[in-house]
């Protein structure tokens, strides 16, 4: 009385199916790979890049901030570390990575 009758319904027929229906169905994500990449992967790339330019440009006499937000001026400079002097006669080593920019020249004192 309340229940309707149920249909079996044809199976769809077998086979490798259509080679369009399956490139159609990665399409959307392919796109996002793409998306993805253009959006964050190229530009962190490119970023790590630079960042890695700045630290082998580094000199001596430059002035710079570190990471923890000390400002000084290279006073000498190694592989993995480098001295900075914050202030007068006071001088720090720090490793090369913690520096995060290079300031103009004279905007340290």
């Amino acid at each position: 009385m309340f229940i309707s009758t149920a249909y079996a319904q044809t199976a769809p027929a077998a086979g490798g199916g259509d080679m369009m229906s399956s490139l159609a169905s990665m399409l959307p994500l392919l796109l996002m790979f793409v998306v993805l990449y253009f959006i964050m992967i190229r530009p962190q790339m490119k970023r790590q890049k630079e960042t890695r330019a700045m630290l082998e440009a580094l000199a001596k006499g430059d002035e710079v901030a570190t990471a923890g937000g000390v400002l000084g001026r290279i006073s000498a400079l190694g592989d993995q570390f480098l001295t900075l002097e914050i202030a007068n006669g006071v001088e720090v080593k720090v490793q090369r990575s913690a520096v995060v920019q290079v300031l103009p020249k004279g905007s340290y004192k």
